[in-house]
């Protein structure tokens, strides 16, 4: 079982950035590919950006690419979200998930995804 808690959500205006953290509890973070995703209002839940278990393979979303870079520290069990260059159109809940190694293809898309955290607001102001 893997629980997973994200934070540095927030308000940020237009051009500014947001780090966003998911810590992971347990000894088998370096087994999990990571994702996040966001959901904004009356939308589906949809794929931002993935880390496999080692960080050394990233994936990104058009939208974000670019703009995002996606990292993790498996000694601390926290992957990261760094948010720069942020849009109003980024505004959404954004959630962290794991992914149990199962291949050399990256994990994009919800069902893949074993684990999510709560989620957490991130806000962006024109």
């Amino acid at each position: 079982q893997v629980q997973l808690v994200e934070s540095g959500g927030g308000l940020a205006q237009a051009g500014g950035s947001l780090r966003l953290s998911c810590a992971a509890s347990g000894r088998t973070f370096s087994r999990y590919d990571m994702g996040w995703f966001c959901q904004a209002p009356g939308k589906e839940r949809e794929f931002v950006a993935v880390i496999n278990w080692s960080g050394s393979i990233t994936y990104y979303a058009d939208s974000v690419k670019g703009r995002f870079t996606i990292s993790r520290d498996n000694a601390k069990n926290t992957v990261y979200l760094q948010m720069n260059s942020l849009k109003p159109e980024d505004t959404a809940v954004y959630y962290c998930a794991a992914a149990l190694r199962r291949g050399i293809t990256l994990p994009i898309m919800i069902p893949q995804y074993d684990y999510w955290g709560q989620g957490t607001q991130v806000t962006v102001s024109s």
